[in-house]
């Protein structure tokens, strides 16, 4: 149960969010810094329909929250229209801290619990019991499919060519007749739609219970790293950095415990200093990656390809 609880669950629902922080960032070059706000907003809108809504089922209510963050997520692409990089950053990062406030302080949205922690509803589905963590786990499993599925789809087609050319010279692209006002807020809306799902999710499959903490700049961040590592433009590349991104963490635990009573422990104070290895180990890798791998594991995943396609007459 651990490992479906503390590495399965979390990767499947990561990379739903890191696919719709990539659409954005890797497909269309707009920088966001706010992909944890529009967790939040699908995490609370997704509450807020199933508590209010009697008949609407778990299910129905994440992906209900999807469509409220991708309505919020046009409404601050709309700066995009006008700026873009450091100041479209800013704008991102205003929504993020605009949603912190919110949700901590409104209490419409917490449905007016005095501690403003939140606790999901049952997970049913027909009257079958889908809190177990193998059902979960499934249940995400589905999630990822289909919406990866539509991500590919998306970027391969006319829309996704749109992202591309607004993301490698707008100026251009609206000479040949695409429409940037078009292009920036469809990607806007599908990134925000894919952050709500993966915020329900994440609510409702993995917390169970949880507060705005839950979605904070470190969120953000870290997402923003997971596509960074993985690589821009890439939706095998999004999956690969987000397995690392959450093995990272994981693995430093491992260590520590294996070096338990060594004289690296002693050393170093492994055990109560584990959480500032691991953002040290964090910062590291994304230092080295962006030296010595600046397009991510994803690129290196094609060299690994077209070496084994060629071989053994690689020359």
């Amino acid at each position: 149960e651990y490992l479906f609880k503390a590495i399965m669950i979390p990767t499947l629902i990561l990379a739903i969010a890191a696919i719709g922080l990539n659409i954005l960032t890797g497909y269309c070059g707009q920088v966001s810094l706010g992909s944890g706000a529009f967790m939040a907003i699908g995490a609370y809108a997704a509450y807020n329909f199933s508590i209010r809504l009697d008949f609407v089922s778990p299910y129905v209510a994440i992906v209900l929250g999807g469509f409220v963050s991708a309505a919020v997520g046009i409404v601050f692409g709309i700066p995009s229209l006008r700026i873009k990089g450091f100041y479209l950053a800013c704008a991102t990062l205003a929504a993020q801290f605009f949603f912190d406030w919110a949700f901590s302080r409104v209490t419409w949205f917490t449905n007016h619990t005095p501690s403003g922690s939140v606790t999901a509803p049952p997970l049913k589905l027909f009257g079958l019991d889908l809190s177990t963590p193998h059902a979960k786990y499934l249940t995400a499993l589905v999630f990822v499919v289909i919406l990866a599925l539509i991500a590919k789809n998306l970027v391969r087609g006319h829309v996704g060519r749109q992202w591309m050319a607004i993301r490698d010279m707008d100026i251009a692209a609206e000479i040949i007749g695409i429409r940037p006002m078009y292009a920036k807020l469809s990607a806007f809306a599908v990134s925000s739609f894919f952050l709500g799902v993966a915020g329900g999710l994440w609510a409702f499959l993995y917390l169970g219970s949880w507060e705005p903490l839950a979605f904070d700049i470190n969120r953000s961040l870290f997402l923003l790293f997971m596509i960074i590592i993985g690589g821009l433009g890439s939706i095998m590349g999004t999956l690969m950095g987000t397995i690392f991104m959450v093995l990272l963490p994981e693995a430093t635990g491992w260590l520590a415990s294996a070096l338990q009573g060594s004289a690296i422990d002693e050393a170093l104070h492994l055990k109560n200093g584990i959480t500032y290895l691991r953002e040290m180990l964090i910062g590291t890798a994304i230092i080295l990656f962006l030296i010595f791998e600046p397009d991510g594991l994803a690129h290196r995943w094609r060299q690994i390809k077209a070496y084994w396609k060629l071989f053994p007459f690689s020359f």
